[in-house]
């Protein structure tokens, strides 16, 4: 193969032009967002402050709450910070951003009669901004140049070599000397869209990239994807979307507390047909009308017996044919293990499957479940599709877990649970996530300890498994670890 070429200097005219006419399309971060649907400098303001190490879609409900309260200085500088933390719950470093919204009705009219300032300088002086938060509101309030410089910015700008720096910072300066001051405003948004669609801070999309012969890919590991190339994969995509059903699944690990960090914002940024959950560890007599009645969707609760303990629901758009409780088994139905959907021509399974637990006390349990919901899979397979979602507690191969030497004895990756999966695959069911994604460290659950997510020390042990003779159904598969909320990571596939 004929190794590329790149040239000496770094085309970023052209390259910029590029990304203008790809991002078009691709999902427009929450600041500029807002920036287009209101010219209001303070909106603009509370809303980056809000947006700091928090997902957009968690940040965009948050701001509508606050702005439904605050739509002015004065009326901010009515709530207290107790009342700020409530409505912004669950942005990161809520109580941090509640204090800083606290005290700045009164910065700004000591400082500015009561104006938002429009250079970074001035900006600086307020609480909870610093120069990252400053520079996109000049940029995308006030429409001045200023380059903010987060981390999609600082990575693509050294991954392309178009600098060399140590931190957003020395990125700033660097781009204020060398980038024409023309782009300034837009390269924020411009490479947080790219960075947050394509350019992905780990194992970004290289094989789809419009920028794949200019880009000299420093310090990158590409995403590999088998038998497949860039427009196959776009197109795919795009039937997935216009024709196909989109299916989510996620162990919450406890509903209500899942509720005050953005559960429902997560459900409804993704849009699923049906998303199912489990570990959910509530009754439904126990949960929120807000999560039992939720608009475009029917609720389906199959908890555990004992309070506080496993459980799962599904959410669906459509109205099933049929729903059917547990395996039939009092012994596995009494912990709301297995709940399943009926429609035309698929069933909908989603499964909390046994934790084989320390010292594998319950591993007997978890291979009679096993071998049980194994046999009630087979048998609805010979009417129609079958899906199973969930938490299966089993991590299949060694590629599926950070430490498998470690782990061997363990319960999620002893022997005895890894011959289980070996039976499902062998009996023609498919692992949909490994029909796409053959990559390491691709992870759906961490310990809390240790900080393993932030290290992505993980286990891969939430799945979407459908039979042999629906593999042309599925469209795409995913796992979603940006999502927070709870120690897994939500799982989905495209379904048509």
């Amino acid at each position: 193969m004929k190794k590329k070429v790149f040239p000496e200097v770094f085309p970023i005219e052209s390259v910029i032009a590029t990304l203008k006419q790809e991002v078009a399309e691709y999902k427009v971060p929450i600041v500029d967002l807002i920036a287009a649907q209101t010219k209001d400098p303070l909106k603009v303001l509370l809303a980056t402050i809000l947006s700091a190490r928090t997902k957009d879609e968690v940040t965009a409900a948050a701001a509508k709450r606050l702005f439904a309260q605050a739509d002015s200085l004065e009326a901010l500088e009515q709530l207290s910070q107790k009342e700020l933390e409530r409505i912004i719950y669950p942005v990161g470093f809520f109580r941090n951003k509640a204090k800083y919204l606290a005290s700045l009705p009164a910065v700004l009219q000591q400082k500015f009669d009561g104006k938002i300032p429009d250079t970074v300088e001035e900006l600086i002086e307020l609480p909870g901004v610093g120069r990252k938060t400053a520079n996109l509101v000049v940029a995308v309030a006030f429409n001045k140049p200023a380059i903010c410089v987060d981390t999609h910015v600082h990575r693509i700008m050294n991954l392309w070599g178009y600098v060399a720096t140590k931190n957003p910072l020395q990125t700033e300066m660097a781009l204020r000397e060398k980038l024409p001051e023309k782009h300034w405003i837009q390269i924020n948004f411009l490479l947080v869209a790219f960075g947050q669609g394509t350019c992905k801070p780990r194992l970004p999309h290289c094989d789809r990239c419009v920028l794949a012969q200019d880009c000299p890919q420093l310090g990158v590991t590409p995403r590999k994807v088998p038998n497949t190339d860039r427009n196959t994969a776009k197109n795919t995509a795009k039937a997935a979307s216009s024709s196909g059903k989109k299916f989510i699944s996620w162990n919450v690990n406890g509903l209500r507390a899942a509720l005050k960090k953005g559960f429902l914002d997560v459900l409804h940024q993704a849009d699923a047909d049906i998303f199912a959950v489990q570990e959910i560890k509530a009754m439904p007599d126990q949960l929120p009308d807000e999560v039992k009645n939720i608009p475009g969707y029917r609720a389906y609760w199959y908890p555990a017996q004992k309070k506080g303990y496993a459980g799962v629901a599904l959410f669906t758009r459509k109205e099933p044919k049929e729903v059917l409780y547990g395996l039939g088994k009092e012994e596995f139905d009494r912990e709301g293990r297995v709940l399943t959907l009926e429609f035309d021509d698929f069933y909908f399974i989603t499964a909390y499957f046994p934790n084989a637990q320390h010292g594998l006390k319950r591993l007997q349990y978890k291979q009679d479940f096993n071998r049980e919901i194994l046999h009630y899979m087979d048998q609805l397979a010979k009417q129609k599709s079958v899906v199973l979602c969930g938490d299966l507690n089993v991590a299949h191969k060694e590629i599926d877990l950070a430490n498998p030497k470690a782990n061997r004895k363990n319960p999620g990756f002893c022997p005895q649970e890894r011959a289980w999966m070996d039976e499902v695959i062998n009996a023609g069911y498919l692992d949909t996530f490994r029909l796409f994604n053959q990559e390491p460290e691709q992870y759906t659950w961490w310990s809390y300890r240790f900080q393993a997510r932030a290290k992505n020390i993980g286990w891969r042990i939430d799945y979407f498994v459908v039979d042999a003779a629906s593999k042309e159904r599925v469209c795409a598969a995913a796992i979603h670890d940006d999502v927070l909320g709870s120690d897994h990571c939500p799982v989905s596939i495209d379904f048509a």
